[in-house]
């Protein structure tokens, strides 16, 4: 099976793809293996804090709980359905992909409203599993907005990455909306305490449970990874440590940062470049910049975190919270391309795509921004 080329917007289903998470549906292992048939036995670029032959383990969470609109949840679905199985393989990388269970059977997750066995004493039997699931209330704590479930769902991711990568193999999460990172990178430092964290965002999402104004803990993610004041509460304190420094974070691409949160960067002597550095002094210029700050030596593991609000919404306008100014289709794929480079990367993020907002074209073109930022990620060039 041929993968698709990087530029083009015409999405096919893969023969892996799987069914939505509301269907009845066994559960699953997708493996898929490098072939000469397939394109590259092996990846472009050497891996260097890989084991044994490159394998990438997909995490695919259907979570959109950290925030208010639906539809993120059906993106690790929607871009596996894009191919991207397939592509990955074609660049030379072992694929493993595992269904979803573990992220919806949680007891705060609701019960979807298609489901048809939603009964009104809130227990649902899951018609993938087979198993009976108590849906909890999650009321708000302080501020906070469904804090039980996107602990538990981050508690979840955590330990899924950290699995993947004590294999050696990079995890690659498809979100799901931002406030998965906390579990993502607590996962990564799991294995490599040292990694630094490049975060591509048209948001800082460092709010802390005190100074957010609405309350959706996707805009909360950094706060919680650095220990920031106020981030001490339960139940994310029953799992999550600090686990992140701010020498260790870099953000590219930022536009719409609240005015708590420029204080908390700069209180913090967070490095950022803004979109204002991009249109300055180029995006390589600083992609450069911003390793030289957390990876000088280029011998630290790197762990992207890339939401893809961070591009322009005529590259990718099917997400929740876009911002106009954004990164062109060539400086988004510029970033993850340098980093593969580099060889130093150990765990890739691709989040806040919404295949539910906006008309089919638009949801088709996020799709493919986001499958295609994963594929140069893992090495994919353009000659």
């Amino acid at each position: 099976m041929s993968a698709l080329p990087r530029l083009s917007s015409s999405l096919r289903p893969s023969l892996f793809a799987p069914i939505r998470r509301t269907s009845a549906l066994r559960s699953y292992h997708i493996q898929s293996k490098p072939s000469a048939e397939k394109g590259r036995t092996e990846p472009q670029y050497k891996y260097k804090f890989l084991e044994g032959n490159p394998t990438v383990g997909i995490v695919g969470c259907p979570f959109s709980g950290g925030q208010g609109r639906t539809g993120v949840d059906l993106a690790p679905n929607k871009l596996i359905s894009a191919g991207l199985v397939d592509q990955l393989s074609s660049l030379g990388w072992e694929v493993h992909y595992n269904s979803q269970e573990k992220f919806i059977d949680i007891p705060y997750n609701p019960i979807p409203t298609s489901s048809p066995s939603a009964p009104e004493n809130g227990t649902e039997i899951n018609e993938r599993s087979g198993k009976k699931v108590q849906r909890l209330p999650d009321e708000d704590i302080g501020k906070m907005k469904k804090p039980r479930l996107v602990s538990a769902v981050n508690r979840e991711v955590s330990k899924e990455v950290e699995e993947i990568a004590k294999k050696g193999w990079l995890p690659l999460t498809l979100g799901g909306d931002h406030s998965l990172a906390m579990g993502t990178v607590s996962g990564t430092k799991a294995k490599y305490p040292d990694a630094c964290l490049i975060w591509v965002d048209a948001h800082a999402d460092i709010n802390t449970p005190d100074t957010t104004d609405s309350g959706n803990l996707h805009g909360c993610p950094v706060s919680f990874l650095l220990g920031l004041e106020g981030t001490d509460v339960t139940p994310f304190n029953e799992w999550l440590k600090p686990c992140l420094k701010p020498e260790e974070i870099v953000y590219i691409g930022l536009r719409d940062v609240d005015g708590p949160e420029k204080e908390i960067l700069k209180k913090h002597g967070i490095k950022a470049f803004s979109m204002h550095h991009v249109d300055k002094f180029g995006i390589g210029k600083v992609v450069e910049m911003a390793l030289d700050h957390v990876n000088p030596d280029r011998s630290k593991p790197i762990h992207l975190s890339y939401d893809v609000d961070a591009l322009d919404p005529m590259v990718a306008p099917s997400t929740g919270t876009p911002v106009r100014g954004g990164l062109t289709f060539r400086e988004g794929h510029y970033i993850t391309e340098a980093l593969a480079e580099t060889g130093c990367l150990v765990s890739v993020d691709i989040m806040e795509v919404n295949p539910s907002l906006l008309d089919p074209s638009s949801v088709e073109k996020t799709v493919a921004a986001g499958c295609s930022l994963a594929r140069a990620s893992l090495g994919e060039t353009l000659l």
